[in-house]
């Protein structure tokens, strides 16, 4: 059973003092990581861009797919940053998000993690890729099941 949560604040900063077991946020296919929360991840989490950078940069078959880095936080406690691959080109002149393979990677990461883990996410697929929350909030509805939070940006927090 699903227990989908709101809370406004800064992600990453929320996984750094333990609120999750997992995070996760949207990518392209061309291993950039240069925009929005995935460039936050790249400078908070080398490691996470260093899996991104393992992948072939404009492979449309990574659509769906996600790779992960493990970290220890404060306390010592692992953290899983999932780079989740949602879509395929970046750029602002039009919506970027498939959610297809929202839906696709979210099932994988569900069973991969979902009902063991405390999952934290941003409204993925919905900034800087331009996708429609009421969509991608039912793909989550449909497709995840345990502790998922969904961390909508406040710089003014924390």
């Amino acid at each position: 059973m699903l227990k989908l949560r709101y809370v406004k604040g800064n992600l990453i900063k929320l996984a750094l003092k333990d609120y999750f077991d997992v995070i996760l946020h949207g990518c392209n296919c061309f291993c950039t990581m240069g925009a929005g929360i995935a460039k936050d991840i790249k400078h908070h989490f080398p490691a996470a861009y260093l899996a991104d950078q393992e992948t072939q940069s404009g492979d449309i078959s990574k659509l769906g797919q996600y790779t992960s880095a493990q970290y220890k936080t404060l306390t010592h406690n692992p953290l899983i940053v999932i780079n989740a691959y949602t879509q395929f080109k970046y750029g602002r002149d039009r919506v970027q998000c498939d959610y297809t393979a929202i839906e696709k990677v979210l099932s994988q990461i569900n069973k991969d993690f979902g009902i063991s883990h405390r999952i934290g996410m941003p409204k993925i697929g919905c900034g800087l890729a331009g996708g429609n929350w009421t969509i991608v909030e039912g793909i989550i509805q449909k497709v995840m099941t345990g502790d998922v939070t969904v961390v909508e940006y406040n710089h003014k927090q924390f």
